[in-house]
């Protein structure tokens, strides 16, 4: 008589799939989690937190719109991917949640496929819509050097001597994509001119959306300079492969709002009891670098070179309406309740967070690199100077006025300089091609709301009725740009793109030196009119 034996992959530890949580959203913090191959979550707005329950690893995520607890027996990370072996509780059949980058999950050759047939389907419709012009070698093949990604199909249009250049991108491809389809634009334009030799004279750029996703494209548009390039955008239904010409005059409502600036010190009145809780957890000599940021006026936020590890909310206790002041700790999009029974867990979790995240720690460690744009953010907002010595310390804003859509992974500080000119700050940590014109998609905004409606009486615009710059006088002139990277991630791409932006805009340039977590110094500037 024989036994089955059977063997079974041991647990991982909780700390083993901290870690390799911790680090996945440390280099992808814009990630979606798959269960049975949907989204479920968009770790941009979801939370979770891990913990035990009786000797087992319990992962509870959660956002606005669903709540999932599962047991996490193991983490591997894969093609790109983070893959938790779980189990629904009262279940003994395990799943698979992945956390993953792309939520695009088609085989490399079926979107080759399909991105092959949009191609013939568009060459055919520029036949039809532009009988006068003979398209040029179309196609979607990578090209790193030059920044072109398989995603866009580009190419040209020609009559003779003249010519257009025309990128488009079809619907299959993601929001993002399609958002990115202008820079792509003027970089494909900006190739075709340098690479012609005088052959043939480029007399714009027409670009090609999916029909209802251009939006943000059109709004960017209208900024545009026309003395040097003629601009064009057009929808395309690929069901009925007509197209339509958009006006970039017509963009529509801004998705934007204005939230009334907080009462800063009745907040903080209102908080004093919840923050002192907080802060006898903080190790001591940390205690001068913890900012406290008032969110509104039921939050109250602890962070640490940016990266928030704890906050303070409004709540209503159970059964009832009677306010409560609600403690959660943990970094990035880790959160938990604190109780009186985990104090001295939360304790030991802070002086590890405290010792790993500073300027002189492992640049390896995911909480060193967790949201690296935050942390220069923080450095920024403590001291704004270095960027511009008439930028005022004292009025410097975050995400004012706020995107509604809440779907920005870039940080936008607002400011103002002495001879009262609105200042617009785009951050960018790391290489990014697009920040040009995510720099002038804040610049739009925070111009629209300036322009409101000014208070004949007083003289005051919005930004002031609604608690903002106060004692201070605001110029009527539209705000300046400022575009901050660190020197050696400033991409080649967003000078190219800042020569065909409409002499409206007055921007800036600012290089800072590879160790601004120590210190922010700027190593060079460059300003709208000189590149």
């Amino acid at each position: 008589m024989s036994s089955r034996v059977t063997l079974e992959e041991p647990e991982q530890t909780v700390e083993a799939i901290t870690s390799a949580l911790e680090t996945f959203l440390a280099e992808h913090p814009m990630a979606v989690v798959l269960e049975d191959g949907k989204v479920i979550f968009d770790m941009r707005e979801a939370k979770y937190s891990l913990g035990t329950e009786h000797g087992r690893c319990a992962l509870h995520l959660w956002s606005e719109d669903r709540n999932v607890v599962r047991r996490v027996t193991g983490a591997t990370t894969r093609n790109g991917a983070l893959k938790l072996s779980t189990y629904r509780f009262g279940q003994t059949k395990p799943q698979t949640l992945e956390f993953v980058v792309d939520s695009d999950r088609r085989a490399p050759s079926t979107r080759e496929a399909t991105r092959m047939k949009y191609l013939r389907v568009f060459e055919r419709v520029l036949l039809r819509s532009f009988p006068e012009w003979k398209p040029d070698g179309f196609r979607t093949a990578m090209d790193l050097e030059k920044s072109f990604g398989p995603a866009y199909a580009r190419g040209s249009i020609v009559q003779g001597r003249k010519a257009w250049a025309v990128i488009a991108v079809y619907e299959e491809e993601t929001q993002a994509t399609v958002d990115g389809i202008l820079t792509l634009g003027i970089l494909w334009l900006h190739h075709c001119r340098e690479s012609g030799n005088g052959r043939r004279v480029y007399q714009g750029l027409k670009l090609v959306a999916p029909q209802g996703m251009a939006v943000l494209t059109l709004s960017r548009m209208a900024w545009l300079n026309e003395k040097i390039a003629q601009w064009e955008l057009w929808e395309l239904d690929q069901a009925s492969e007509e197209m339509e010409q958009r006006d970039a005059a017509d963009h529509g409502n801004l998705a934007t709002k204005l939230v009334r600036a907080p009462n800063q010190s009745a907040a903080k009145e209102r908080f004093d009891e919840s923050a002192a809780r907080v802060m006898a957890l903080v190790p001591e000599a940390m205690h001068d670098i913890v900012e406290r940021r008032i969110r509104n006026g039921t939050e109250l936020a602890f962070l640490l070179h940016g990266l928030e590890f704890a906050r303070v909310r409004m709540a209503y206790s159970n059964n009832s309406f009677n306010s409560m002041q609600e403690i959660t700790f943990g970094a990035g999009s880790n959160e938990m309740p604190m109780t009186a029974e985990n104090e001295s867990e939360l304790r030991d979790l802070l002086a590890r967070l405290f010792e790993r995240r500073s300027a002189e720690g492992d640049k390896r460690d995911p909480l060193y690199r967790m949201q690296p744009e935050r942390w220069l953010e923080s450095m920024i907002r403590r001291d704004v100077e270095p960027l511009d010595t008439r930028l005022s310390q004292q009025h410097v804003y975050t995400q004012v006025p706020a995107f509604a859509a809440g779907d920005r992974g870039m940080l936008d500080l607002l400011g103002v300089t002495s001879d009262g000119r609105l200042a617009v700050i785009e951050l960018k940590a790391d290489e990014d091609m697009h920040l040009a014109l995510q720099g002038l998609d804040y610049w739009v905004r925070v111009r629209w709301h300036h322009l409101q409606n000014p208070d004949q009486m007083s003289g005051l615009g919005e930004f002031q009725r609604h608690g903002y710059f106060g004692g201070m006088w605001l110029a009527k002139e539209p705000p300046r740009l400022y575009l901050v990277a660190p020197a050696l991630r400033v991409h080649p791409a967003t000078e190219v793109v800042l020569r065909y932006l409409s002499p409206r805009v007055e921007w800036v340039l600012v290089a800072l030196g590879e160790r601004w977590r120590t210190k922010v110094k700027v190593v060079w500037r460059k300003r709208s009119g000189e590149i």
